[in-house]
């Protein structure tokens, strides 16, 4: 079953067969987000999800940081990232024409951000989702 269908640019259409959200800072138990804390959780993130995923690409969708006041504590400024880490399975028709698309799909295992835990659309703002670069990204599989 497809949870939700995104255009490309390509004019490629990808489906979300899967998608996990968590609160992106909901292991935080004191301090503040400042940009190590992010860049490590980004980093903890990808490493996380190639290992939970093996034989499948993983691709981070760059998070857009906003830094909400002006005061800086012992770590630098507030830094925060979206509220919602997502990590999605998505897939398509090959990206090699040559292959059978009855017998071949393409994957590509996505995490990105946003601000609400609203399923992806071609409604919903840019999250980055349609930015991806499927066809230098994805792998190709056989049913």
């Amino acid at each position: 079953m497809t949870l939700a269908r995104i255009a490309l640019p390509s004019g490629r259409s990808i489906e979300l067969s899967s998608v996990q959200l968590s609160s992106t800072y909901g292991g935080m138990l004191e301090g503040y987000p400042h940009g190590r804390w992010n860049d490590r959780l980004l980093e903890r993130l990808l490493r996380n999800t190639e290992q939970a995923r093996p034989g499948t690409p993983v691709h981070l969708v760059t998070p857009v940081r906003e830094y909400p006041d002006t005061s800086a504590g012992g770590f630098g400024p507030v830094e925060l990232l979206p509220a919602v880490t997502c990590v999605g399975s998505f897939e398509s028709h090959p990206v090699d024409p040559q292959l059978v698309q009855v017998l071949h799909r393409s994957t590509l295992t996505v995490i990105w951000f946003q601000a609400t835990p609203d399923m992806p659309s071609d409604d919903a703002p840019d999250d980055g989702l349609r930015g991806i670069r499927w066809d230098e990204l994805a792998k190709d599989y056989e049913l």
